[in-house]
């Protein structure tokens, strides 16, 4: 009786594809997509008469009936059982006289990229954008989604509009998001299975307009009046809140430069504040099936304005990192980054703040991805200070793994004091010239330090623009991952890591 049934929904979702104007599915639904596969259920929902009962009918490599769904508020959702990498599969939704039918779906890992202007950055605008698109038809099962910029003050159900549909890589791929696309290309090319990329972001906008209430609240960043309008949860409401019945597998997040001069003092708050809220607002949506610690990468900061003494930038890579200077950290576990201060672009067509390489980008939050989210042995942190000693003449620094290094006078700076009180951005530093360095140590000059004072803190590329294009001084031993920029005070050094000889 089973056989013949699906036999007999077989033959309907071959032959009546649309739904009737009764019964769709959410608006992130669509043929040749990707649904999350296991050890996950995929969630399924829509919208149909009320009161009826919806059935959905997986057809493909293996069979699924799922128990019926009542149309509730006009809304109907239901979780299919674990299903396994690959497909093609039919997912037809039934009711009474009216069926939706999803073609061609996929089953692997769903990936959600979000940000502002260098997530939203385009396939057509980065190098090697030919050959990027001529490639493309080489990945038939890496498929992608865009949802439409639009915005609201009040959470959304679903979208208001998708810009582009589910798909294969097309010449619609020209438009979606560099960054997404080639780390969502790069995993493929590990994996061996499908994966999802849903693209939601929007250029201009600051981490505030992404985060719910709940988020800026625990921050103190409390809704204000429509002066504010675009800066308070208004991407959050309309183009985040709607998606979190989706499972997914994660997160990746390229944000920041809106708030450099917008809350930065609470970005080492609101940052992880928001990550935090994302995982518990999709693991509930999805109903539990999204994990609750999802993992969620980033890319911290490119560069802006060569010479610039702005610290817009340099602030908001440390708060990045909830002030660690490294992800994952005990504040934001399950995280991973990508330095890109040392990818600066100064003749980029976009203006300088747009670095057109995201091939190092997305290869860099790759790294971090396949040990944090897959749990593979691979390296994807650059170096960082494991122990600092300091006497009056030398600074002397150890670094948690092997270093490359080359000299430089002025990358490394350092704050001298007579009080105990710590140094910041605004206090008076002088800079370090690397002098000496082994296989894991660098030692730094403090002889610009005056016989009266001694050094209190010390902080590395602390600058918008630190370096020339990957020509930073300290690398890991093979030259691939940067060393992360930082400031640690003496006096307030986490981990106990400063000692004076």
């Amino acid at each position: 009786m089973a056989k013949t049934l699906y036999a007999v929904f077989l033959l309907i979702a071959s032959t009546i594809h649309d739904c009737d104007g009764n019964l769709y599915f959410a608006s992130y639904y669509g043929d040749a997509m990707v649904l999350q596969k296991s050890p996950e259920k995929a969630v399924l929902w829509g919208h149909g008469p009320e009161g009826e009962q919806v059935t959905v009918f997986l057809l493909g490599p293996i069979k699924q009936k799922t128990s019926p769904a009542t149309v509730t508020n006009g809304i109907w959702k239901v979780t299919l059982d674990p299903v396994e990498a690959g497909g093609p599969y039919n997912v037809t939704a039934v009711v009474q006289n009216s069926t939706a039918t999803l073609t061609d779906v996929l089953f692997g890992d769903v990936w959600l990229c979000g940000g502002q202007s260098n997530m939203l950055f385009e396939v057509s605008q980065m190098f090697n954008a030919s050959g990027e698109l001529q490639d493309a038809d080489k990945y038939p099962h890496v498929r992608t989604m865009m949802v439409a910029l639009n915005r609201s003050d009040t959470e959304l159900l679903d979208l208001i509009g998708v810009d582009l549909l589910w798909s294969m890589p097309t010449k619609q791929l020209s438009q979606f998001s560099a960054v997404c696309w080639l780390f969502g290309r790069y995993m493929y090319d590990i994996l061996k299975y499908p994966v999802g990329l849903v693209e939601s972001c929007w250029g201009g906008t600051p981490i505030e307009a992404w985060s719910s209430s709940r988020a800026l609240q625990h921050c103190g960043l409390e809704r204000t009046g429509s002066n504010h309008y675009e800066n308070n949860s208004v991407m959050w409401n309309s183009m985040i809140h709607p998606l979190l019945n989706m499972t997914i597998k994660g997160a990746i997040w390229y944000q920041g430069e809106a708030n450099t001069d917008y809350h930065r003092d609470k970005y080492n708050c609101s940052f992880p504040a928001m990550i935090d809220d994302w995982r518990m607002a999709f693991h509930l949506g999805s109903g539990k099936q999204t994990a609750i610690d999802f993992p969620f990468g980033f890319v911290q900061l490119s560069t802006n304005q060569k010479g610039s003494l702005d610290d817009g930038f340099p602030d908001i890579r440390w708060h990045q990192t909830a002030d660690f200077g490294f992800a994952p950290n005990p504040r934001m576990k399950r995280t991973f980054m990508a330095v890109a201060l040392d990818l600066p672009d100064a003749y980029s067509p976009y203006g300088t703040i747009h670095p057109r390489d995201k091939q190092d980008v997305a290869r860099r939050l790759t790294l971090g991805a396949r040990a944090v989210a897959y749990n593979e042995d691979v390296p994807f942190l650059g170096p960082f200070p494991s122990q600092i000693m300091s006497s009056k003449m030398y600074v002397n620094i150890t670094y948690d793994q092997n270093v490359s290094v080359k000299t430089s006078k002025d990358i490394f700076e350092i704050c001298c004091s007579e009080i105990s009180a710590p140094c910041g951005p605004k206090s008076s530093w002088v800079s370090a010239t690397i002098v000496h360095w082994g296989p894991t140590t660098v030692q730094l000059s403090a002889s610009l330090c005056p016989s009266t004072k001694e050094v209190a803190a010390l902080r590395y590329a602390w600058r918008d623009w630190p370096c020339d294009f990957k020509d930073c001084p300290i690398y890991s031993t093979d030259g691939v991952l940067p060393a992360p920029p930082f400031i640690i005070n003496h006096k307030t050094a986490k981990r106990n890591i400063w000692k004076r000889c």
